[in-house]
């Protein structure tokens, strides 16, 4: 049997649970609020699923490499697309997610509700 690590299974599931800002584990180290993924019957690997608040520091995170520089240093422009692409993608449904935002783009949360205004 291969290690952890060497699983197939474990390599294919890695790239989603690294873009959701979870962590892979042994299923045997799986608590009560992790995920076990089974394959052909087995137990393969746990899923530690992150907070929601770090979920949203984790996409803006992943937004800034995308873009290849801080969220702050872009246009306005790009700033509303940024928005657009957090609320689609739940951002704002998390408890400060506005003030977290504004401060990631370097805009007041006023400038925030009016792109989120504007995308509607």
């Amino acid at each position: 049997m291969t290690g952890f690590g060497d699983d197939p299974f474990v390599t294919a599931v890695k790239p989603l649970v690294d873009a959701m800002g979870g962590r892979l584990m042994p299923p045997d180290q799986a608590g009560t609020d992790d995920v076990v993924l089974s394959w052909e019957g087995e137990d393969v690997v746990a899923v530690r699923l992150p907070q929601l608040a770090d979920s949203l520091d984790h996409i803006l995170l992943a937004l800034e490499r995308k873009q290849g520089r801080p969220l702050a240093e872009l246009d306005r422009k790009a700033k509303q697309e940024v928005v657009r692409i957090l609320e689609a993608r739940g951002a704002f449904s998390v408890r400060h997610g506005v003030e977290t935002v504004a401060a990631a783009l370097g805009v007041s949360r006023f400038t925030v509700y009016n792109y989120l205004n504007r995308s509607t």
